[in-house]
């Protein structure tokens, strides 16, 4: 008898063992639709705003400089990103479609050239994309802390790092010796709705999860000069660009895998 029960309470403990098995194989299944699902609803999404939206170049308007340049050392590559072109975009159309277009951002040497959004928390767009709609992908967004026209110490944009390389899933191209040995690469640009912005890079890497550089506000010049420079300190490379107490800077922030974030700052150096 005892032998009989012990052999049914196997059969029993199989039994749950293949149910549940199956109960995960088939949860798996439909998350792997569901990220493939997303992916071609944001391939979708970014294909129709191309069509729609015209980027344009223009270095023929007034701009205004942010640097002292008397401290900008002569080896500083300032001296020749000064020179770039600035984006523009007319935001009317994309407004028409999300209220809560904050600009669009192009970063050279990846697929990063979208509007940008901002909402009243940083969650709504981790899980809605441009047109808001329920969409893993999320999109490209402002820190809801940040002011629109980008005029904080510290302006920081998210998004996804996705492994079909929509929203910030090239971003990780920053971290190839392919991406850093073209200097083209180390602006990026942005239009608003009534500027366009000129940011120098001076910082990329990969590092183990953290807030620490999610920092918006600071004390005084100190805390602020300080915050640079473990910023620049942590860079895979080193882009000989001066950044002082008065600058602003630019935080582009998404993940690499579950345990890493890939980071770039910039130092704003021009806008018209």
């Amino acid at each position: 008898m005892k032998k009989k029960l012990k052999i049914k309470w196997k059969n029993i403990i199989l039994i749950i063992l293949i149910i549940t098995s199956f109960i995960l194989l088939i949860y798996s299944l439909i998350n792997i639709i569901n990220w493939f699902n997303d992916n071609n609803k944001s391939k979708e999404i970014i294909n129709d705003l191309n069509e729609k939206i015209i980027v344009t170049q223009d270095n023929e308007i007034n701009t205004i400089t942010f640097q002292n340049e008397e401290e900008i050392k002569e080896d500083d590559p300032y001296w020749d990103f000064i020179k770039m072109s600035l984006i523009n975009v007319n935001l009317n159309e994309l407004k028409n479609i999300n209220d809560e277009t904050v600009g669009w951002l192009k970063v050279n040497g990846t697929n990063i050239n979208y509007p940008f959004v901002q909402a009243n928390d940083n969650k709504y767009y981790l899980t809605h994309d441009f047109y808001k709609q329920n969409n893993g992908g999320g999109w490209v967004f402002l820190d809801y802390r940040n002011k629109k026209e980008l005029e904080d110490k510290n302006n920081i944009i998210y998004a996804h790092g996705r492994a079909n390389e929509t929203m910030f899933g090239s971003l990780k191209n920053i971290l190839s010796s392919e991406w850093i040995n073209d200097e083209k690469n180390f602006t990026i640009q942005i239009s608003t709705d009534n500027k366009s912005y000129l940011w120098q890079v001076f910082s990329i890497y990969k590092i183990l999860n953290t807030n620490d550089y999610i920092k918006i506000d600071f004390n005084d010049d100190e805390d602020f000069l300080n915050f640079i420079n473990k910023l620049k300190n942590r860079s895979n490379f080193d882009f000989k660009t001066t950044v002082n107490k008065n600058d602003r800077i630019l935080t582009l922030s998404t993940c690499y895998n579950n345990y890493q974030k890939v980071v770039l700052h910039a130092k704003l150096i021009k806008s018209n």
